[in-house]
């Protein structure tokens, strides 16, 4: 099992994160987790790439979960995402 504080440590240590919202979407168990991560280091990647990246990023801790979903956007991205939904 996973817990939340291991998986933002996992990912904040790799990589510059500006804004980092990670869901336990198993009610607690940490089977599940839905993250939304805005970091430059997305820059001149591709949504497949960004996914990828992550997935290797964090494989060890995704090896031991049921489900791991993610967004991931650029800053610039995430201020579009953000403007779109309010």
């Amino acid at each position: 099992m996973i817990n939340l504080q291991d998986l933002e440590a996992a990912i904040r240590t790799a990589i510059p994160v500006s804004h980092l919202e990670i869901e336990d979407q198993s009610s607690g168990c940490g089977e599940n987790y839905s993250i939304i991560l805005v970091s430059e280091a997305f820059e001149g990647k591709n949504t497949l790439a960004r996914h990828r990246f992550v997935n290797d990023l964090l494989k060890i801790q995704i090896a031991q979960m049921h489900a791991f979903s993610q967004k991931t956007f650029t800053p610039k991205q995430y201020q579009e995402f953000l403007a779109k939904k309010a």
